[in-house]
């Protein structure tokens, strides 16, 4: 693994003030950007090294996806608990909070919508001792704004250890405006605390990516580009024209002079190992040969076995299908 993110980081990670950057950390952590200082940033799960608490397929030998970041306490009170305040990655509102930790496995937690380069962006921070008095739904925030304290809730018997005390911290976009419903008709009976702002509802960014990208790029750095630039996984076709993602996240929508002359059929999209549609393409009548209204049509073989934790495609002899993750994935994104 890399021992630090780099120089140009650590200088950029030095003021709070961003300028146009559109993204802060979430805890004054800042040992990642620091040589061989990640075994200080992030907490591994018990038992497991501490690239487990990094982003991806991090977890059970590469098998097991893990949603965020989980970002080690750096602080503690004359108890020893965790003591780090918890800042907002971006301005925004926040749509979602959680003070009853018996009702998630992320205990106290808290979800803010932002607006990044036309984009519906969505953070989560997990585990709070704390929600910050006055920080409930419907409350703007403003980048680097304390949230609330770090803690170690959950609704596990035991609650985290001491020493693993960490912010679980996720960055993603929305699938569905539709959630509910989805999993009324999916998962009858299945209990939802959360609403639309049940986990299953947002796709994950890696956020290490992303502050990365933005400290490379300095003022020139763009959340649309970056996603587009992400590496794809496979290519669905889908013969719906009227879902949610195509209105909020239309910064995404690409050009197609055959569909514009024609008319609008359906919609290529481009996953990543995720299952995010970083590119989103429309199809015109003839440029779709099944009247199939998911269709997966291709397989970057190479991204699969590098990243096979979401297990999103599978084999089939010689042919590639959609697993029901798969499949259910994509029937919540046309709701």
């Amino acid at each position: 693994m890399w021992p630090g993110i780099g120089c140009g980081l650590a200088l950029w990670l030095g003021t709070p003030d961003l300028g146009a950057q559109p993204f802060y950390m979430p805890t004054r952590n800042r040992a990642l950007f620091e040589r061989g200082g990640a075994e200080r940033f992030f907490v591994g799960t018990t038992g497991k090294p501490w690239t487990s608490g990094m982003f991806g397929c991090t977890r059970s030998s590469g098998g097991q996806f893990h949603e965020g970041l989980d970002i080690r306490c750096k602080e503690r009170d004359s108890q020893g608990e965790p003591a780090d305040e918890i800042l907002s990655t971006a301005d925004g509102v926040v749509v979602h909070a959680t003070t009853n930790p018996a009702l998630s496995n992320y205990g106290n937690y808290l979800i803010v919508r932002h607006r990044i380069d036309g984009l519906e962006v969505y953070s989560l921070y997990a585990h709070l001792s704390r929600v910050r008095d006055g920080i409930s739904a419907g409350r703007s925030v403003r980048a680097g704004e304390v949230l609330g304290i770090m803690g170690r809730t959950a609704n596990t018997r035991e609650q985290i250890t001491r020493d693993r005390a960490h912010l679980h911290f996720e960055i993603g976009l929305r699938v569905s405006d539709h959630y509910v419903a989805w999993q009324q008709k999916h998962y009858p009976g299945q209990r939802n605390d959360h609403g639309e702002f049940n986990g299953r509802n947002f796709l994950g960014l890696d956020f290490v990516e992303i502050i990365r990208e933005q400290a490379a790029r300095g003022k020139d750095f763009d959340l649309v580009r970056f996603l587009r630039e992400q590496p794809e996984l496979c290519r669905v076709v889908v013969r719906d024209t009227g879902f949610s993602w195509l209105r909020r996240y239309a910064a995404l929508l690409e050009r197609n002079p055959v569909a514009e002359r024609e008319g609008v059929a359906g919609y290529e999209l481009r996953l990543n190992y995720v299952g995010l549609p970083c590119r989103v393409i429309p199809r015109a009548p003839s440029e779709l040969d099944s009247k199939s209204r998911i269709r997966l049509i291709s397989v970057n073989e190479a991204e699969q076995r590098e990243h096979p934790c979401r297990k999103l495609v599978t084999r089939s002899g010689s042919q590639w299908k959609l697993t029901r993750t798969g499949e259910l994935l994509l029937d919540l994104l046309l709701q």
